[in-house]
């Protein structure tokens, strides 16, 4: 799969997608204590919904615009995402966690392509606590952690390019699991096929999760060739997370034409 995001920011599963790492970030943020955010493939930063690329898809429009207008209460997940989504300008989860740091907590933004990561270097310039590496985030996580602040949201978002992509990214999860256990991640995966989605859930699982949800989200009239389904592993979700986050899917998806199933596949 060749999954260039310019062509599908804002589509069904980057809102579902934000509104996770929205949710993960608000809850960080109840502690004051400081909290570091490690981005694996952090993309670009930014989008234009009305590139070239956008607009030959059409997958914002079937997405993210389609929230306009969507009232929600303050301080909610819901919330904070729709303000942070406004516009022709979509943030990617870079942007988004950089947006919702304080003064002591920090972002590191790993981007192995060097176009994307200078793209992603001009974005979150204005933000004194958010770095960005050129390099390859599978290589680097590990090394990342655990993290100083020892609280913190892990984001493994690849862009599933490869043939092994999928065991590419539980591995590295596993050796970073090993070495922060207490961390929130957030692991996201388009679903190709049902058994090989849940053969990936098995591979993050064996690490030996104590604690983990899934989510799968999916809409039936996407076009041949687009996708139309997708999955996240919530790892360490707080304990809120599914209640306020299935408040918010269940006003958000049926605006996209899109079903949503939260299952909890480790602990009570």
């Amino acid at each position: 799969m060749n999954y260039r995001h310019a062509y599908h920011a804002g589509n069904f599963a980057d809102v579902a997608k934000h509104l996770a790492v929205v949710a993960a970030l608000l809850y960080l943020r109840r502690k004051d204590g400081a909290f570091a955010v490690i981005d694996t493939h952090a993309g670009r930063g930014k989008y234009d919904l009305e590139s070239v690329e956008a607009r030959r898809t059409g997958e914002a429009e079937a997405g993210v615009r389609r929230l306009a207008g969507l009232a929600a209460p303050d301080q909610t997940a819901l919330s904070t995402y729709l303000g942070l989504a406004r516009g022709d300008s979509y943030p990617g989860s870079p942007l988004i966690a950089a947006k919702l740091l304080r003064p002591q907590d920090r972002l590191v933004a790993i981007e192995k392509n060097a176009a994307e990561a200078s793209l992603l270097t001009e974005v979150l310039k204005p933000f004194r606590r958010a770095s960005v590496e050129t390099a390859d985030g599978y290589a680097r996580l590990a090394a990342l952690l655990p993290p100083a602040e020892r609280r913190g949201l892990v984001l493994i978002d690849p862009p599933y390019e490869s043939e092994g992509e999928f065991s590419d990214a539980a591995r590295a999860f596993a050796a970073a699991y090993r070495r922060f256990a207490t961390g929130i991640y957030v692991i996201w995966f388009p679903v190709k096929s049902q058994a090989e989605a849940n053969r990936f859930c098995g591979e993050v699982l064996s690490a030996g999760v104590e604690k983990a949800l899934r989510v799968d989200v999916s809409r039936a009239d996407a076009q041949d060739g687009r996708l139309s389904a997708a999955g996240m592993i919530i790892v360490n979700p707080p304990w809120y997370f599914a209640e306020e986050l299935g408040d918010a899917w269940t006003q958000v998806m049926p605006r996209l034409g899109a079903q949503l199933r939260l299952e909890r596949i480790a602990g009570d």
